[in-house]
């Protein structure tokens, strides 16, 4: 099992899921957070000055995939989140040890 971890501009959060959904993904976590890479931040423009946003908002997605998915995953997210400009995103990819369902206490595979 692997974790997918995927940060991702707000803008893009409705094309990723629909384009994952399709892909046959059933479940992620999302979260609204703010960070900032390489590009530092962004500068905008606001009656005619100029301001940085240290720490733009973006959206983190978080998927439990079997490993066999993980590449149709990652291709999917690079299709549709990437717009060419610095501050695309950033993925991630953790291996697993384990994953419970509390409700039915399934493990491993069969758990997610």
């Amino acid at each position: 099992m692997k974790k997918i971890e995927c940060i991702i501009r707000p803008m893009k959060l409705e094309q990723v899921k629909i384009a994952l959904g399709e892909s046959g993904v059933t479940g992620m976590t999302v979260d609204d957070v703010r960070g900032a890479g390489r590009q530092g931040g962004i500068r905008e423009n606001f009656l005619g000055e100029g301001y940085v946003i240290d720490y733009p908002a973006k959206i983190r997605l978080e998927m439990i995939v079997r490993d066999e998915e993980v590449d149709d995953i990652v291709e999917t997210v690079l299709a549709h989140a990437r717009t060419g400009e610095p501050g695309d995103g950033m993925i991630f990819i953790q291996s697993l040890e384990d994953a419970i369902r509390i409700r039915t206490e399934d493990r491993g595979d069969e758990a997610i």
